[in-house]
């Protein structure tokens, strides 16, 4: 019923409004000014119909969705047809119902036949039946319009939301296939080498003669399995740092800062407790941020900022390289899933010549 005020309302509005500014929207040159007093109007018109699907129907929109003019336009003219249908059907079913009681009061006067009785019965039945699926379908237009003109519906945003988990999955499906490729190639072409590198010198140890011969290649293998266990550790690093359990992110950056081999600084805002997930995530961008700049732009400073922002961590890493880094990246892509599958945003910002600067948002709720 309010629906059928705010559609006279919307109907008055139109013939108020565009009479006045119909001349200036004919002429080209105050067209865009005339339209926008339009639309300026029809905006409060729109809030008030906001308001009542809100209210009386529980309906639940976005809220930062802007709404088109041409779609603010096009609400209101198409509420204005289907609340004067409504006003006229609900005018039927009035009229319907006055009918019934000269009907009941005639049955209790004696002066209806049965056969007259009959078929006032059936034809008052069946108006009511069309009067009420009436009202019912145009309900349902009014609600489909709304959702059409207030933003997407919520089975429209679940459906979105499940195309966004379905390709975030898929992205660290690929992410974590990539990863254990690259530990594998890291074994292989690093660790591996070295312990075979490791045992040839031991067997040539052994199997000298010379003491003074033997008592190098020990010296040499002692510094080669020190190498290993080196390689070892930054290949165990980069898998998952054990400090993250024990001394948190804080001191696990703190990590990455020493084996950096260019200057590091690292600006870290104290706050409430990070979920485990946000922590690793957090490392792993600054990370992978930190050895791409060491190896790929000629950096020769870096800046890292960690903060707490609300109910999200602000991770920010900045170098003096010479820019360029493809988003799209191997690297950077396997980030940008590990970021999204905690609903986080990634943002890398690398113009030709530099600085790079990749933000990430983690939310922590």
């Amino acid at each position: 019923m309010l629906g059928c005020l705010t559609a006279l309302l919307d109907l008055l509005y139109f013939l108020v409004a565009g009479t006045a500014l119909g001349p200036f929207l004919l002429w080209p040159r105050t067209r865009p000014d005339a339209l926008g007093l339009l639309v300026s109007g029809a905006r409060r018109l729109l809030t008030l119909e906001r308001i009542r699907r809100s209210v009386f129907f529980g309906d639940r929109f976005p809220a930062r969705y802007t709404v088109a003019d041409q779609k603010v336009l096009r609400h209101l003219a198409v509420h204005c047809r289907t609340g004067l249908l409504c006003a006229f059907v609900t005018g039927l079913l009035g009229f319907g119902v006055v009918l019934a009681g000269l009907l009941v009061t005639g049955m209790a006067r004696g002066s209806l036949g049965w056969d007259e009785l009959l078929t006032q019965v059936v034809l008052g039945g069946v108006l009511l039946f069309l009067d009420v699926q009436g009202l019912r379908s145009l309900a349902a237009l009014d609600a489909r319009t709304a959702r059409e003109c207030f933003g997407p519906s919520e089975q429209e945003l679940l459906r979105r939301r499940i195309d966004e988990l379905a390709a975030s999955r898929a992205a660290v499906v690929r992410a974590v296939d990539a990863e254990r490729r690259r530990i594998e190639r890291d074994l292989h072409d690093g660790v591996q080498q070295r312990l075979v590198a490791l045992a040839m010198l031991l067997g040539r140890a052994r199997r000298g003669r010379d003491p003074e011969r033997t008592d190098a290649l020990l010296l040499q293998a002692h510094e080669e399995s020190q190498q290993v266990l080196t390689e070892l550790r930054e290949v165990a690093w980069r898998i998952y740092p054990s400090a993250l359990d024990s001394l948190g992110l804080k001191e696990a950056l703190g990590g990455v800062a020493g084996r950096c081999g260019i200057p590091l600084r690292i600006r870290f805002e104290d706050g409430p407790p990070l979920p485990r997930l946000v922590e690793t995530a957090a490392y792993f961008v600054v990370s992978e941020a930190v050895t791409n700049a060491a190896k790929h732009s000629s950096a020769t400073a870096v800046d890292v900022q960690v903060a707490r922002t609300g109910a999200s961590l602000a991770v920010r890493i900045e170098d003096n390289g010479r820019g360029g880094a493809d988003p799209a990246g191997s690297g950077l892509t396997g980030l940008r899933s590990r970021v999204a599958a905690l609903d986080g945003v990634l943002r890398v910002d690398s113009p030709p010549g530099g600085p790079t600067t990749i933000t990430a948002e983690l939310p922590c709720a």
